[in-house]
């Protein structure tokens, strides 16, 4: 769109931050075949005219973000909405300047999906320009390029590179890179803890499949611009991902430094990561003894003399679940659980299952399972409030499982004596940042709805009311939120047992600003 939100800078140059939107099909959900479209700049345009280009537009000063300008600027030159797209990638913003025009361009790259009729889009047909435009082609990203012949842009191979690094790291890296964030975005079972790891090992696997025939400069900036959308995918558990991303960054560049081979290079890289990861499955049983001693100093101290604690807990933590059982047996005391079932998936009933297949571990071990809406009733005369984390903000504000909210206010009113202990590796301490700014993960509504169908009086009218949202119903419309996670204040938190011991709030925004800083290390001159 034309726009007049244009500053001056030095030398007379004017400045712009664009948001630069790749349109990708991806037939079959098979990113190997991906096409993306480029849009042909008609002769109304003010600049590049007949050029190919992505869909762009000035971010204006009313617009929340890159991202809400992005949007904006799709439905306006494509008619598509949200409802026949979804973001797929963000590419890291830079600037340029164009002598030949007097600008100096930001850049913000993003790369959407073009959802087919049957995910409820309306596919390439619902694809309408307008007169920005004079067309549109798809192309295999490989082949988009700077040459006169191609007829692109300005920049445009920089723009799609930094969404699509698959153009520079070669097919077998590529593909290693693509089904790595695959399995990223598409794993909603696993935790935090879990992703991190898989974030690591898709970037060891990614150094073992480029060539490294040549490992200079330009090969450290791919691997760190992989690294970089290895940490982008899954912004809700950005914090641990990005922790252990940074930190074997930091391994790889130790031996990248130094004088060797090519190939002995790679292998000690190799090596280096893989005992990074070893080193990572140490956390739980670090974790676990902290928070026996703390459990032995506080909760069981106070206890009457019946030997039993009290637990409030939801959702499904391996890390959880192993600290209680070893606490139980550690200490000698009965443990009585009250799990919440932790919809839409479930998971709080996963978690009880792990107790139960445990229970030889535990002479006296009691779970009972509530519903979520009944956690003012499990949190009655409960000793303790037992969380995981899937992030922590820098002022200690910890992001976990919907519902956790609701327990701690339920256990403030109906046990107010209770503690409430987060159990959480540092690693998903956040770079500095309110927890406001954090982004929120919502997820299908299909979740939501098969809890529904064949036991709910009505749920065909709510499913077909979402389903016919691109027709002109004369239903009202209804919208079905599936958030994952949600913030519980620091005020709220007695005690943060982590995997380098009981940590304190000026703790954290200490690790909080040590991960900005190694993010600034290796992303900010990308």
């Amino acid at each position: 769109m034309a726009s007049n939100n244009v500053t001056s800078g030095k030398g007379g140059l004017k400045k712009r931050s664009i948001a630069g939107s790749f349109l990708f099909k991806i037939p079959n959900g098979d990113e190997t075949q991906a096409q993306v479209a480029l849009f042909r700049r008609s002769d109304k345009v003010s600049t590049y005219q007949h050029k190919l280009a992505p869909i762009s537009g000035s971010v204006e000063k009313y617009d929340a973000s890159p991202l809400a300008t992005a949007l904006r600027e799709i439905n306006e030159e494509t008619g598509l909405t949200l409802s026949s797209i979804e973001l797929l990638r963000v590419g890291k913003p830079y600037t340029f300047i164009d002598e030949s025009i007097g600008r100096e361009w930001t850049i913000n790259p993003f790369a959407f999906r073009l959802k087919e009729k049957a995910e409820g889009g309306k596919g390439e047909e619902g694809i309408t320009i307008d007169w920005e435009h004079e067309g549109y082609e798809w192309f295999n990203p490989l082949d988009v390029n700077e040459s006169d012949e191609f007829g692109g842009v300005p920049k445009l191979v920089n723009s799609l590179r930094r969404v699509w690094p698959e153009y520079d790291l070669g097919p077998q890296a590529g593909k290693v890179f693509t089904s790595g964030l695959r399995r990223l975005r598409d794993d909603r079972e696993s935790g935090a803890r879990q992703l991190a790891e898989v974030a690591v090992s898709i970037l060891k696997n990614l150094v073992a499949e480029m060539d490294s025939s040549v490992i200079d400069q330009t090969w450290w900036a791919n691997v760190r611009m992989a690294a970089w959308h290895i940490c982008k995918t899954r912004e809700s558990m950005g914090a641990a991902i990005t922790s252990a991303v940074v930190k074997a960054l930091d391994r790889i560049y130790a031996i990248f430094a130094q004088d060797l081979s090519p190939s002995e290079k790679v292998r000690q890289m190799i090596e280096s990561i893989e005992a990074q990861l070893d080193q990572r499955r140490l956390t739980t049983d670090h974790i676990r003894d902290t928070f026996v001693d703390y459990l032995g100093q506080t909760i069981v101290r106070d206890t009457d003399s019946k030997k039993s604690f009290s637990v409030l807990t939801l959702s499904s933590s391996s890390t959880i679940s192993s600290c209680l059982l070893q606490a139980a047996a550690n200490l000698g005391v009965s443990l009585e659980l009250r799990i919440l079932e932790s919809r839409p998936l479930f998971e709080g009933v996963t978690l009880a299952s792990k107790f139960l297949e445990a229970g030889d571990e535990v002479a006296d071990l009691t779970v009972t399972l509530y519903t979520d809406a009944s956690v003012a009733l499990a949190a009655k005369a409960v000793d303790i409030v037992v969380l995981g984390a899937d992030r922590i903000s820098a002022a200690g504000d910890v992001s976990n499982k919907v519902g956790s909210l609701p327990a701690i206010i339920s256990q403030r009113h109906m046990a107010p004596d209770a503690k409430v202990v987060i159990l959480s590796e540092t690693e998903k301490i956040a770079s500095p940042g309110p927890m406001e700014e954090h982004v929120t993960e919502e997820n299908s509504p299909t979740e939501v709805i098969q809890a529904w169908r064949g036991n709910v009086k009505g749920a065909k009218i709510i499913e077909d009311a979402l389903n016919d949202s691109q027709s002109s119903s004369k239903r009202g419309k209804v919208h079905v939120r599936n958030t994952y996670f949600e913030w519980v204040p620091a005020d709220f938190i007695h005690a943060y047992v982590t995997d380098e011991g009981l940590w304190s709030v000026k703790d954290i925004a200490t690790r909080s600003n040590w991960i900005k800083d190694e993010m600034d290390r290796f992303f900010k001159d990308l």
